[in-house]
């Protein structure tokens, strides 16, 4: 069993503490996030950090890394420059491709075509998304803020479309990721099929939890 405090953790391998801190999170989403400037050019990033913000309004956040000295963050800024972009959901026969989309293309080569995915435009919305995914949201740039703790970018998103097979959404709402195949993600490299796992009621005191079909 290993236990490390925090002094031991800032000690680490940076590479091993990276593995590490991004794996004990658990399983995340994976989502490939598609984005174009201002010119069109469109870039196509996979992305674990995506978490619900609210409801009323809708609301999806994103984490983006922070900016290494000379490094470009096309995504980061195509969403600064056009205030929208996509999210879409990939299968794992797609994840090999998906996973590529994170090597560092220069800004000019999209990592649609380099990667095997195809750019889908819907109507006037200004941001690409992938054509045949399952499952396609169309976001817009809420809110931005750099976290002071980490130099970190929380990208806060209104959801402006949302594209899902019918079969997949239930009668209450929720949405059945595995029919739909979506993938898993954890650590920076390992993507999964998921099971149906269960599904519970409401949970209310002083009565038991109850399983739904």
């Amino acid at each position: 069993m290993h236990k490390w405090t925090r002094t031991d953790i800032e000690a680490m391998d940076k590479r091993f503490r990276g593995n590490l801190i991004n794996g004990i999170a658990g399983f995340k989403p994976a989502l490939l996030v598609g984005t174009a400037d201002a010119q069109r050019q469109t870039n196509l990033a996979v992305f674990s950090n995506v978490f619900h913000v609210g409801a009323a309004p809708a609301l999806i956040g994103m984490i983006v890394r922070p900016d290494p000295e000379g490094t470009e963050r096309h995504t980061l800024d195509n969403i600064r420059a056009t205030g929208v972009y996509t999210l879409n959901h990939f299968t794992l026969a797609q994840a090999a491709n998906a996973h590529q989309t994170s090597a560092r293309y220069p800004r000019n080569r999209s990592e649609f075509s380099a990667t095997g995915f195809e750019a889908e435009w819907q109507g006037d919305f200004a941001a690409p998304f992938v054509a045949g995914a399952a499952i396609q949201l169309g976001l817009s740039l809420a809110e931005h803020q750099e976290l002071a703790i980490n130099n970190t970018h929380l990208i806060i998103g209104r959801v402006e479309s949302v594209t899902v097979p019918a079969e997949v959404v239930r009668d209450d709402g929720s949405v059945n990721l595995v029919g739909a195949g979506s993938v898993a993600t954890t650590g920076l490299d390992s993507y999964h099929n998921v099971d149906p796992g269960e599904r519970f009621a409401y949970a209310k005191p002083e009565q038991p939890p109850r399983r739904l079909n």
